[in-house]
């Protein structure tokens, strides 16, 4: 559930699979649950839950975790979850939008300016970090799923503004209020999406100093290891080194 830029392949470099697998987990069944409520049980119906299905099972998540966050959704006691959205700055000025589902947002509000005061960092009101960036409709796709002239042709007739190849798969972007139906075209062709979601996308882009790199990386898994945080997403650069 990584943001837009590229510090989350730093860090899964570094290991620890289990508790990130686990974590990741959480965070999709979470937006299972909350899309499932929110709309129809029925994938079909449903683009958000469908995108989020979807990203489970390119997770690797099984399907059983699957079916139980959809049925949590019908639960009369289960907890109402909050979308939140909080700006700052970390390390280095670095500009960074949080996103979170949550049932207490007391509680995810200190625990996320407790980590952005003990990186050196503030957290600001809303609207202090989000013009660095903008919003865009990101559908993600497996390099494996089409070839690059035929993902390009898809992307243009499915409606999207763009197509980026990266090194293992293919970055469609869209205006944020047309992503469920360039997807929904590009469904006619591709069964099997990484994600598609809303991201907050830097204009410019900043790289750090090199002696503050691991402590901006620090910062950044930190924000997304919180249980509550979905989406972290930052205009710095990290680079190839």
């Amino acid at each position: 559930m990584a943001g837009h830029s590229k510090w989350a392949s730093i860090k899964h470099s570094k290991g620890r699979a289990d508790k990130q697998r686990s974590n990741i987990f959480s965070k999709l069944s979470k937006e299972i649950s909350v899309a499932a409520k929110l709309g129809d049980k029925d994938p079909k119906m449903n683009p958000r839950l469908r995108s989020a299905i979807q990203s489970a099972r390119s997770a690797n998540m099984p399907k059983e975790n699957i079916e139980r966050a959809i049925d949590k959704s019908s639960s009369n006691n289960e907890n109402i979850f909050e979308s939140l959205r909080y700006e700052g700055f970390g390390p280095d000025k670095i500009a960074v939008i949080v996103e979170a589902l949550t049932d207490n947002k007391n509680r995810t509000a200190s625990n996320i300016r407790t980590i952005f005061q003990k990186s050196g960092g503030n957290l600001g009101t809303q609207g202090s970090a989000s013009h660095n960036f903008k919003q865009l409709g990101i559908i993600k796709i497996d390099k494996k799923e089409a070839s690059e002239e035929k993902m390009f042709e898809l992307a243009i007739e499915s409606g999207a503004d763009e197509c980026i190849l990266h090194d293992d798969y293919y970055e469609v972007q869209c205006a944020a209020n047309e992503i469920y139906n360039v997807k929904k075209n590009i469904e006619k062709t591709i069964f099997n999406f990484i994600s598609t979601e809303i991201e907050w996308v830097p204009l410019n882009s900043i790289e750090v100093a090199k002696d503050k790199k691991e402590s901006a990386i620090e910062f950044l898994e930190n924000l997304e290891n919180d249980e509550d945080v979905q989406n972290v997403y930052t205009n710095v650069n990290f680079g190839n080194n």
